[in-house]
């Protein structure tokens, strides 16, 4: 008889593409996952995955199982639904992820409430890149996503995703407290022609959101740095080596020598929780799902002005 959490380890390493990242998701180690994959090998007396470089493949028996898997997880997680939904109070394992600035920004005091409030709850946080969240709760990797887009950009959902705003997140520009903007009210996008930016790296929701709107202005950026947190782009602001586009949420204080100019009109990011569909039955996804939306009026009030 195959077993659920070997299956589950190969799930995972099919969603996040290595064991690594599979163990980082599953909250084992590395060496873990691979024993699970390795004795599942064995009771199934095949090859499951294959080196690939740095990496590893799935073979088509690999990705066989994971189909499988797959169709077993969603049996497993309706059938926990519908024991939670029967005791009506949120409980087992919530599994959440989220961009990094909700991560530092919005999530710790919506852990310690849920904490506070439901012990028999036991949510954890996973800090992903924001492009691919949406597959990962698609997949059922994770149960519940934050994530976030621009206008320019929407944020897509598969058919068998749900989602609901949280809240908008407002962005300001970042200069040098000598820039020629430092002091001003407001800037308009016309006027930014010229100036060298720092960014997150191209794939980034910010750096598409940046190259599409001043192209659309008729402006070509030039990007002369690149990290992707934003703690680091704001010690380069500080370093007086560019300006930068950075949203409020997990901003924190900016140090000296930086300077915030709102940017008319001002970009705005929305952010979402995406579950799958029906998972809301389960009271630990609608109870966290309020939860979120009742502190961000609090997290965004007291952002960085």
């Amino acid at each position: 008889m195959l077993d659920l959490q070997r299956l589950r380890a190969l799930h995972a390493v099919s969603v996040h593409g290595t064991v690594g990242a599979a163990a980082s998701a599953l909250g084992y180690t590395s060496s873990a996952v691979s024993q699970q994959i390795a004795k599942l090998e064995r009771e199934t007396r095949t090859v499951l995955l294959e080196r690939e470089g740095r990496g590893v493949r799935l073979t088509d028996e690999a990705h066989q199982l994971v189909r499988a898997a797959r169709e077993l997880i969603a049996i497993v997680e309706r059938a926990e639904t519908e024991l939670e939904e029967r005791r009506g109070e949120p409980s087992g394992r919530l599994t959440v992820a989220a961009f990094a600035s909700a991560a530092r920004g919005l999530m710790p005091p919506v852990l310690a409430d849920l904490a506070r409030r439901h012990p028999a709850l036991d949510a954890r946080l996973t800090e992903v890149d924001p492009h691919l969240s949406v597959d990962l709760v698609a997949k059922g990797a994770v149960d519940l996503v934050v994530a976030h887009d621009w206008d320019i950009a929407p944020l897509p959902a598969p058919a068998n995703v749900e989602q609901t705003v949280i809240g908008d997140d407002l962005c300001d520009l970042l200069v040098p407290q000598d820039h020629r903007f430092a002091g001003r009210t407001g800037v308009r996008r016309d006027e930014l022609a010229g100036e060298r930016w720092i960014c997150q790296p191209p794939g980034r929701v910010c750096h598409e959101w940046l190259v599409r709107t001043l192209r659309a202005a008729g402006q070509e950026p030039e990007i002369v740095h690149m990290a992707d947190e934003n703690p680091t782009l704001v010690a380069l602001v500080a370093a007086g080596l560019g300006i930068a586009l950075i949203p409020r949420l997990g901003r924190g204080p900016l140090p000296a020598g930086v300077v915030e100019v709102p940017l008319d009109p001002m970009p705005v990011r929305r952010l979402y929780a995406l579950w799958r569909t029906g998972a809301a039955r389960r009271p630990a996804i609608a109870e966290t799902v309020r939860t979120l939306v009742a502190h961000w009026p609090d997290v965004s009030a007291h952002g960085p002005r």
